[in-house]
């Protein structure tokens, strides 16, 4: 069964009672207080739809900012690498330390790298001055 009020007679009588004995004033602050909350959730409502749309947005533009951002390192890359290739493909005879002396930084004051490799650094140095004899 469906009702649309109190089931028990006797409450529905004390609530009829309590509404007629409810003064003027406290109805109508009831009212405004009603009204006041009904504006105050369509406005949160209002700027929480603006907040996703905003945040959509710029999720919008971080998303094309980072693609723009790997597409500018793969075209780097990929010329490095052809640059890498090219010099490859030229060895001569007798290059070979100019090649590894390009590949590597034997400056130490220069070399921002967070590992030691002073200790590689002074072998290369040490067999371009004295190769192994085979």
């Amino acid at each position: 069964k469906e009702s649309n009020g109190p089931t028990d007679c006797y409450a529905a009588i004390s609530q009829a009672d309590r509404l007629q004995s409810e003064p003027e004033s406290i109805r109508k602050w009831r009212e405004e207080q009603k009204e006041r909350l009904e504006q105050l959730d369509a406005n949160s409502r209002k700027q929480e739809a603006e907040w996703k749309e905003k945040a959509v947005k710029e999720l919008e533009e971080w998303y094309a900012r980072q693609d723009e951002k790997l597409e500018k390192t793969k075209a780097s890359n990929r010329a490095a690498e052809e640059a890498f290739v090219n010099d490859a493909e030229e060895a001569f005879p007798g290059t070979e330390w100019e090649r590894v002396a390009q590949l590597c930084d034997f400056n130490p004051k220069s070399s921002k790298q967070a590992k030691d490799v002073s200790r590689m650094r002074s072998v290369l140095i040490s067999l371009k001055q004295a190769p192994l004899v085979r």
